[in-house]
C-alpha cells in the first residue's frame, strides 16, 4: 500500500483522468437508465420522490416541483424513489391514484422494464447515430471473439507445436482464457519466453507447448517487440465489400481469398490488413482465388488519419470485411435507422449469449469486471477519442440492460419475475416473501460486486 505515495505525478494524473472518464460514463448510464424509470412514472401517473445519480448520502441536490433531484456519495448506480412503494403509504383514494402500490399490473411493468429499456434505447440511438455519419460498426458474434483457431501460418510456432485449424485455445500457462484476445495479449507479453497452452479438440483437452518468434520487421522507436505463434483471428477470406471503396473500385466480391500481395504468400487476415495498413495510397498487386481460378487485382488502399501512441499516423484501408466479422455501414440515414436496430440486437445477443456461458462455466467467471475495470477501459477509451467513450457508452449501456433484466430480487427483472407471479395467482406476493427474496438477492449481488472486484484487483497485482 505505500507504494501508492511513491507514484509519479504522471501515474497520479493519470489515475485521476480514469476516475473522471468512469465518474462520466457511468453517470451517463445511470442517468439514461434512471430516466425511464422516471418517464415511465410520469406517464402511468405515479408520483415520483427523488431522483438521484449515486446512493448513499445526499451530496447536492434541487427540489422542483414534487421531485427531488439530487447526486448522491457513492457513484456506483441510482434510484428513482416512487411513492407508494408500500402498501401502507396510500390512504386516500387521491394517494392511490398516484402510488405505485395500486397501479394495475400492466402499469408497474412498464414503469419497471423502462430503466433496461432505456438502456438499449441509448445504444441504440448511439449505433444509428454512429451509422448515419457513413462510418463503420463492427457488431461482432460469439464466434469472433471465442479463443478458436481459424487460420494458421504454415511453419510457424503454433504449426509445429500441432496446433491445427479448429482447436480451441482454453488455458495459458495455467490460466482459463475464453477469447482471442486473452491469447493473443498472452503472447504479445511473452518476450519470446515459452508458453504452456491447453487446447480442445473434439473434446478433449491436449496440452502444448510453444515459443513465440518476434514478428518480422524493425520495431517503432520506444515499443517493446511485437510476438506471433502464428496463429491468427480469421483466414484472409472476403465476406463483404464496401460500396465505393478502394476494393469494391477494384474488382474485389465477395467470397475471395486473398492468396498474395506483391508476390508475398498470404495465409491470415492479420498478415493481409498490415500490408494495406502499411501502404496507403500506394497500389497494391493482389491475387485472390475465386471460383477455383486465380485473379489478378490492383488495389490503392485509401489513407485515414488514426492516433497511436500519441501520435498522428496515416494507415491504409480498402473496405472489406472478414468471416465472422459483421462490419455493419450503412448508405444514408433512413438505411441507419435500421441498421441500428440490428446492431442494438447483435450485442444484446452477445452479451446474453457470453453472460449464459460465463454461468454454466464454458468461459471463466474471471472475466467478470467490476468498478476498477469500467474505470480502465473508460480511460483507455477516452485516450483514443470521444468516439472511443460514445461507442463504449453504447456496449455498457447494453450490459447493464441484460443484467438488470435477470430474475433477481432486487433488480428490475427480479421485480417483473415477482409481477409475473402476481399474474398467474391473480394477487401480489406476501409482504414476507418479498422481503425474504430481496435480503437473497440483495446477498447474492453484494457477493457478485465483491467477486467482481477481487478480480479487478488481481488484474491489477498480476501485471
Amino acid at each position: 500500500m505505500l507504494s501508492a505515495f511513491t507514484w509519479s505525478p504522471d501515474t497520479l494524473w493519470l489515475l485521476m483522468q480514469k476516475a473522471w472518464w468512469f465518474l462520466v460514463v457511468l453517470g451517463v448510464l445511470v442517468a439514461f437508465h434512471e430516466l425511464g424509470h422516471f418517464l415511465a412514472a410520469r406517464w402511468v401517473g405515479v408520483k415520483v420522490l427523488k431522483f438521484s445519480i449515486g446512493f448513499g448520502p445526499k451530496l447536492f441536490g434541487r427540489q422542483a416541483g414534487e421531485t427531488e433531484y439530487l447526486v448522491s456519495a457513492i457513484p456506483l448506480g441510482g434510484y428513482v424513489k416512487l411513492f407508494g412503494e408500500d402498501e401502507t403509504e396510500a390512504t386516500t383514494p387521491e394517494d392511490q391514484r398516484r402510488s405505485f402500490f395500486h397501479q394495475g399490473l400492466w402499469g408497474k411493468v412498464f414503469i419497471v422494464a423502462a430503466g433496461p429499456g432505456f438502456n438499449f434505447i441509448l445504444a441504440y440511438l448511439i449505433f444509428a447515430g454512429w451509422l448515419s455519419t457513413g462510418a463503420p460498426l463492427f457488431v461482432p458474434t460469439f464466434r469472433d471473439l471465442s479463443a478458436d483457431i481459424e487460420a494458421l501460418v504454415p511453419g510457424s510456432p503454433a504449426a509445429m507445436a500441432g496446433m491445427e485449424v479448429g482447436d480451441r485455445v482454453v488455458m495459458v500457462n495455467g490460466k482459463d482464457i475464453s477469447t482471442k484476445t486473452e491469447l493473443l495479449d498472452a503472447v504479445a507479453k511473452s518476450n519470446g519466453q515459452p508458453l504452456t497452452l491447453e487446447i480442445r479438440r473434439d473434446g478433449r483437452a491436449k496440452p502444448l507447448t510453444v515459443t513465440p518468434l518476434p514478428v518480422p520487421g524493425e520495431p517503432t522507436a520506444g515499443e517493446e517487440p511485437l510476438y506471433t505463434i502464428g496463429v491468427e483471428e480469421m483466414p484472409p477470406l472476403v465476406t463483404s465489400v464496401m460500396h465505393g471503396l478502394p476494393a469494391s473500385v477494384a474488382g474485389f466480391q465477395t467470397g475471395d481469398r486473398v492468396i498474395t500481395i506483391e508476390g508475398q504468400t498470404i495465409y491470415t487476415w492479420a498478415q493481409m490488413t498490415t500490408q494495406v495498413k502499411e501502404h496507403p495510397q500506394k497500389p497494391l498487386r493482389m491475387e485472390v482465388l475465386r471460383d477455383g481460378q486465380r485473379i489478378a487485382l490492383t488495389v490503392t488502399p485509401s489513407a485515414e488519419k488514426v492516433t497511436a501512441n500519441g501520435q498522428t499516423i496515416e494507415i491504409g484501408k480498402i473496405g472489406i470485411s472478414g468471416p465472422g466479422r459483421a462490419l455493419m455501414r450503412s448508405d444514408n440515414a433512413l438505411e441507419a435507422l435500421y441498421h441500428g436496430l440490428e446492431a442494438t440486437w447483435g450485442w444484446t445477443e452477445l452479451t446474453t449469449i457470453g453472460l449464459y456461458k460465463m454461468i454454466v462455466g464454458d468461459i471463466s467467471s474471471k472475466n467478470i469486471g467490476g468498478p476498477l475495470t469500467i474505470a480502465n477501459i473508460s480511460g483507455e477509451a477516452a485516450a483514443q477519442g470521444a468516439s472511443s467513450v460514445v461507442f463504449l457508452i453504447a456496449i455498457l449501456s447494453i450490459n447493464l440492460g441484460v443484467l438488470n433484466l435477470l430474475p433477481i430480487p432486487i433488480l428490475d427483472g427480479g421485480h417483473l419475475l415477482f409481477f409475473l407471479i402476481e399474474g398467474i395467482l391473480r394477487k401480489p406476493l406476501g409482504e414476507r416473501q418479498r422481503e425474504i427474496a430481496q435480503q437473497a438477492g440483495l446477498v447474492l449481488l453484494v457477493g457478485v460486486m465483491i467477486f467482481a472486484f477481487w478480480n479487478d484487483l488481481e488484474r491489477i497485482f498480476s501485471r
